[in-house]
């Protein structure tokens, strides 16, 4: 692998020193873990980056997650690595993240910015499960009264429940659990290694009974499969049952890399939908603006609709019945509906 050359150059990511471990039991059948010890981990997000912070830590890199449609997996080409399966069972994992990141927090020039974390690729996927580095992240932050946020579709952040209420004791913290649709069926084929849609909501649901503000990023709204406006209306419908206090739309996006992974397994299970696809994502990563737009307006109408925003300490969620009439989404056509512009949708990862 590529960072076998690295430890010699000052630019390395890892030291020369790897283990690699496959492991054979059942929760983690077959896949590899790479163990190394990083340079560095409080990483600079790129300044073309459409993303609303400036640091990230990432423990993990690969994600035995395997959404099909993960932005990410590009990342790993970058070690040599297949972005395909390789990306989902072969796992590299910073032993040393928690020991550096306090190291880092206490140098001179680290002047306590927020630091973003699960944007990458998810701190709690079931790694973690075996290597457990996020309470001793977690403490450093807290130790430091430095402000973080944290992005998950795993439920093992709630092992980390007394610690994220210590954080939150003395600094800004804010979670966010991501759950785009509801579809028990289309998760099972495109998010198979994450816990179901419900079980997230669980978390949000219980992150809040003890505290800990929690929001949703309903991501992705996938099109055709997960877009209909009844879906929409069943996942915020739920999100605000779950006490999130706030959810934000984001539509599917198709980077290289996860473009290829995600159109082969469009091809195994709705061939019929390859050609609209294509036609969709013609120009590029992201689907046409105007389609963007209405995703976020329905959402943002169905979240109005069911209370989801600032609320005042103990006063109940009131979540009207469900209203049987879909709301009118436009067509699918290519053709752009007629509305007023409203603003982009947020890109977060």
């Amino acid at each position: 692998m590529r960072w076998d050359n690295l430890g010699d150059s000052p630019s390395a990511l890892f030291g020369t020193e790897v283990v690699s471990r496959t492991i054979n039991t059942p929760e983690f059948q077959g896949i590899t873990f790479h163990e190394v010890r990083a340079r560095s981990i409080v990483n600079r997000v790129p300044g073309a980056s459409r993303m609303p912070f400036e640091w990230t830590v990432n423990p993990y890199r690969g994600c035995s997650h395997a959404c099909v449609y993960c932005f990410a997996r590009k990342t790993h080409s970058y070690l040599d690595l297949d972005t395909g399966q390789g990306f989902d069972s072969q796992i590299v994992v910073k032993v040393n993240a928690p020991e550096l990141l306090r190291r880092e927090l206490a140098g001179r020039r680290w002047r306590g910015d927020h630091i973003a974390m699960g944007t990458n690729v998810d701190c709690y996927q079931r790694a973690e499960g075996r290597y457990g580095l996020m309470p001793g992240i977690i403490e450093a932050l807290r130790d430091h009264a430095n402000p973080f946020s944290i992005l998950t579709k795993g439920t093992l952040i709630l092992r980390d429940l007394p610690l994220l209420q210590q954080a939150a004791a003395v600094t800004d913290i804010g979670i966010s659990v991501s759950v785009g649709f509801l579809d028990h069926e289309l998760w099972r084929t495109i998010e198979p290694g994450t816990p179901a849609p419900d079980r997230r909501l669980d978390v949000v649901r219980t992150l809040t009974a003890h505290g800990i503000p929690c929001g949703v990023l309903m991501a992705p709204v996938i099109p055709f499969l997960g877009d209909a406006p009844d879906q929409l209306r069943a996942t915020v419908r739920a999100i605000a049952e779950a006490g999130a206090g706030s959810v934000t739309p984001l539509v599917l996006h198709l980077r290289p890399g996860a473009r290829e992974w995600f159109m082969a397994w469009l091809e195994q299970h709705h061939p019929h939908l390859v050609r609209r696809y294509t036609t969709m994502y013609a120009d590029g990563a992201y689907a046409p603006k105007w389609y963007q737009r209405r995703i976020t307006r329905q959402v943002h109408e169905l979240a109005t609709e069911y209370g989801i925003g600032p609320t005042h300490p103990g006063e109940p969620r009131r979540l009207p019945p469900p209203d049987p009439t879909p709301v009118p989404a436009g067509d699918h056509n290519g053709q752009a509906p007629q509305h007023p512009p409203e603003p982009t949708q947020l890109t977060l990862i």
